[in-house]
């Protein structure tokens, strides 16, 4: 009885130690585990300023526009809003799609985008603007496959770089780094040469965040700049270097190359501190081309002066630091290098067309996102953002200590 009374106890403590043992094993799992928050706020509100902004801009800049041809003054509008519902289901689906499930798609999301650049450049489908072969007519509707190149690359780079940055594996090469390359020559052969220019520096960030050599970075930079100056003699178009020519000096042909310059210039002076007021512009009056795409920043500057630029580029400076502060706070290199790629794409091509509509940099033929009309720049941006709103959802949550209980 007594063997058997001390087995029944030994029995029971051992019953009893399995039982803490694995209390405390699941206590270790919860501390790691990882929940769900509501999406990045201060992102959400950024970007639905913005794209307020972009419809009144939008409005203001195209009107004028469709009289004169004898249209609604609200056609581009109208336009622009439907390409937004597009962009906003986007933006919906992929804040609640896990992104970690999108590293199974991207090669798939690559190959269709590459289809598609080639029906661009080699098929009758392409439609030629401005003496630039960068759209895809389907249906009635016109896509630009370059903007939907920047989330595939950046997409790629992600998955290839999350667990090293070693650049000499095979592995990537075949399914990231060649698939690439060969989306920046059909890009550059539009030719579209700032978005080329925009993927490839997307490109070097993601690279240096993943915790790439700078050794190898500053000797890719050198041979980089030699290839440039290359390009500036052989490669490059007449038309490409008349642009950096022009922008140098506006003034040797202002009925000409430098009348887009100049023009712009011009709504810059007239806005002064506060601008001329909403719908007053004068240059969006036939004066400046384009002004409701690449110049829209210029109209802008007229109507709402510095006051405006300001609160755009605040707006702007405000989405990359909620970007990167999610980057840094997401518990895998997988959706940090996502976040990183994705805020540095949408901040760099803004910073690039603020800086052609300000004459800091030549002319290019990049968008302001969200703000700019163009259908295929919001729908990229705002799935983009739907992603980026993705990872913030992301937390690692503590709990106490099981002594502190």
């Amino acid at each position: 009885m007594k063997k058997e009374e001390g087995f029944s106890k030994k029995m029971s403590y051992r019953r009893s130690d399995r039982l803490q043992d694995k209390y405390a094993d699941d206590h270790k799992r919860h501390i790691q585990s990882v929940i769900t928050s509501a999406p990045d706020k201060a992102l959400l509100i950024t970007v639905a300023f913005l794209v307020i902004i972009g419809f009144l801009a939008i409005f203001s800049a195209s009107a004028p526009k469709c009289l004169e041809e004898g249209g609604n003054p609200a056609q581009f509008l109208f336009k622009q809003l439907i390409c937004f519902v597009v962009g906003f289901i986007g933006l919906k689906f992929f804040t609640n799609y896990d992104y970690k499930k999108l590293a199974d798609w991207n090669m798939i999301f690559a190959g269709v985008i590459i289809v598609l650049l080639i029906l661009v450049d080699f098929t009758p489908l392409g439609v030629t603007v401005n003496g630039a072969k960068r759209w895809i007519n389907i249906i009635g509707f016109q896509l630009q496959p370059s903007e939907f190149a920047k989330p595939a690359v950046v997409l790629m780079l992600a998955t290839a770089l999350r667990k090293d940055a070693d650049l000499f594996d095979q592995t990537k090469w075949m399914s990231a780094f060649i698939p690439i390359i060969i989306m920046l020559g059909l890009i550059f052969t539009q030719p579209n040469l700032s978005m080329v220019i925009l993927l490839l520096t997307t490109s070097v960030v993601m690279f240096l965040s993943a915790g790439g050599s700078l050794k190898l970075f500053f000797s890719c930079l050198g041979a980089g700049i030699f290839s440039i100056i290359v390009a500036a003699t052989t490669i490059i178009k007449p038309y490409q270097m008349q642009r950096i020519t022009t922008w140098q000096h506006p003034e040797l042909d202002p009925q000409g190359a430098g009348y887009n310059i100049i023009q712009s210039l011009i709504a810059f002076a007239s806005g002064g501190l506060t601008g001329v007021g909403y719908g007053g512009s004068i240059q969006k009056l036939s004066y400046l081309p384009e002004c409701h795409t690449d110049f829209i920043f210029a109209i802008i500057a007229e109507e709402m002066g510095w006051v405006g630029c300001v609160l755009i580029i605040g707006l702007f400076w405000t989405l990359i630091h909620r970007g990167f502060i999610i980057a840094s706070r997401c518990p895998d290199m997988f959706g940090k290098l996502l976040a990183v790629g994705i805020t540095f794409s949408i901040g760099f091509q803004a910073f690039l067309n603020i800086s052609v509509a300000s004459s800091f940099f030549p002319t290019t033929g990049v968008p302001l996102p969200f703000i700019s009309y163009g259908g295929s720049s919001l729908i990229v941006s705002l799935c983009m953002i739907g992603i980026l709103l993705n990872i913030s959802k992301k937390r690692i949550k503590k709990i106490r200590n099981v002594e502190n209980v």
